[in-house]
């Protein structure tokens, strides 16, 4: 077994061990998947039944997939190597015989494939159950959703390394981590999604990588975008993906001669 794939192995068991933890977040994800379905459900009642190609079936289903996708995507924040850089640790990582960015995103890759069934089956069954849900009875849509979901996780870590690295030059990311978690959560489409953005904001969330964490996703998944349009979406995420990991190496090699000097 190669070691990357000891380290999805890690993650995978690392979170598992926390399954109240697990059912707990999948609880939290599912009431507000119920007001956010609620709300979404009213607004495109006040908007005359029809929201940017949405009506309310699809609107609570979008709200429902962003929800589920919350745990295994992860598009909040993440401080372990930040945390790492400030105690020191960071100088094992460094010593270990595997590149520290390829072993965190196989670590985070086996974390998000745990996560994928006990944090997103419950808002979804209960989404089923309450509005209904509006998906495709085909199966190619969810075989290209795997796919996106995985690049969304790559691209997530990614956004997320980066951010950390700060901790190289910063001795506080509180504000960094702030930022960061506002401006991912408004333009990956967590909170509506981004069709319904004006103009301005669509053309400003376009140039981010956050709608391919979340928005492309659920529009493969729920048939929203099919054939050449699927495979157009899936190809932005992985230009994000390659692009983001290429510069977050490069920022990560830079930090890291840093830590060298000062180590004398």
């Amino acid at each position: 077994m190669s070691a990357l794939a000891v380290y999805a192995g890690l993650g995978w068991r690392r979170w598992s061990a926390y399954r109240t933890a697990a059912a707990a977040g999948a609880f939290t994800n599912t009431v507000f998947g119920l007001i956010k379905a609620a709300i979404t459900m009213g607004a495109i009642g006040a908007a005359g039944g029809i929201l940017a190609g949405y009506d309310a079936l699809t609107g609570a289903t979008y709200a429902w997939l962003a929800q589920a996708l919350i745990g295994p995507v992860n598009v909040f924040t993440w401080s372990e190597l930040a945390e790492r850089i400030r105690s020191g640790d960071i100088a094992i990582d460094l010593a270990r015989p595997i590149d520290p960015q390829a072993g965190y995103l196989a670590a985070d890759l086996g974390r998000a494939a745990f996560q994928l069934v006990p944090r997103a089956a419950p808002p979804l069954m209960v989404g089923a159950l309450v509005t209904g849900l509006a998906l495709p009875g085909q199966v190619l849509p969810y075989l290209l959703g795997l796919v996106s979901v995985t690049l969304a996780v790559v691209v997530s870590f990614a956004c997320r390394w980066l951010v950390n690295l700060a901790a190289f030059w910063l001795l506080d990311l509180r504000g960094v981590m702030t930022l960061y978690l506002v401006a991912s959560n408004l333009l990956c489409g967590l909170v509506v999604p981004v069709h319904w953005f004006p103009p301005w904001l669509a053309a400003v969330a376009a140039w981010t990588p956050f709608p391919a964490m979340l928005q492309h996703p659920i529009d493969i998944i729920m048939g929203r975008a099919a054939g050449p349009d699927a495979l157009v979406l899936l190809g932005e995420q992985v230009a994000w993906a390659l692009g983001l990991l290429v510069v977050g190496r490069a920022v990560f090699e830079l930090g890291a001669r840093r830590v060298v000097v000062q180590g004398g």
